[in-house]
């Protein structure tokens, strides 16, 4: 999305480049987001390789542990790694980040940027994913609001925003999307009755990206889950 729009773009990832590698003019970086050291060399090679500090930080790593564990049966390796990949890690980026504004050219802060991934588990909660859903909610209801008030002190034009999914078509939940008992439970709530694609994220990350088109917008989370509530919309069907 980003390419599309004419943006030099570097992407982080993990452990296996994966489909980076096929895609034309992105810079993929290897990178373990729980380590200090390593992020600040991550924002250190993407300011070498487009000739100045980032402009746009998107935050949208994160893991969703696969198995169901109330709080009360969840192990604290469990807990500790998910707040470190999906809270210490944005912590780290948008440190490093912010710090390197610092030392930038009026024009980059001029369009300096984060948004984060949040959910709406981060809105609703999940249970037997409680892990996900803290650090989530700490995004959306935490940092953002936090660091909107505290990115203009660097970038007096700077801006923080949020982009809550649903349930979106991704590799990491096409499992559980096949499950059609599944799919029915999670839209039942849903007024759109579908689930998101990402397209549907991306082009609202784009949108909040944007200093034209959100010039203005800053400390907002922005709710892409199909009109989701908390109240049952569509009862399950009678076997």
């Amino acid at each position: 999305m980003f390419r599309q729009l004419g943006a030099r773009v570097t992407a982080h990832y993990n452990s296996t480049i994966g489909a980076l590698a096929d895609i034309q003019d992105v810079v993929a970086i290897k990178a373990d987001v729980r380590d200090e050291g390593a992020v600040e060399k991550l924002l250190q090679k993407a300011e070498e390789t487009n000739g100045g500090p980032v402009s746009v930080l998107v935050v949208n790593h994160g893991i969703w542990p696969s198995n169901h564990a109330h709080i009360a049966d969840m192990d604290l390796h469990q807990w500790q790694n998910t707040i470190a990949v999906n809270l210490t890690g944005p912590f780290l980026l948008c440190r490093s980040y912010i710090r390197a504004l610092r030392r930038a050219e009026p024009a980059c802060l001029d369009t300096a940027c984060i948004v984060f991934i949040g959910s709406t588990a981060g809105k609703f909660g999940e249970a037997g994913h409680g892990d996900y859903a803290a650090t989530k909610a700490a995004l959306m209801y935490g940092l953002t609001p936090t660091l909107k008030n505290e990115i203009v002190a660097v970038a007096p034009r700077g801006r923080v925003n949020c982009v809550d999914p649903g349930w979106v078509a991704t590799p990491m939940a096409e499992a559980t999307l096949k499950d059609q008992a599944f799919v029915e439970r999670a839209l039942a709530t849903t007024p759109l009755q579908k689930v998101a694609s990402s397209a549907d994220v991306a082009r609202q990350v784009a949108v909040l990206a944007s200093p034209v088109l959100s010039g203005h917008v800053s400390g907002v989370n922005v709710m892409v889950d199909g009109g989701m509530e908390g109240r049952l919309l569509f009862p399950p069907r009678a076997q």
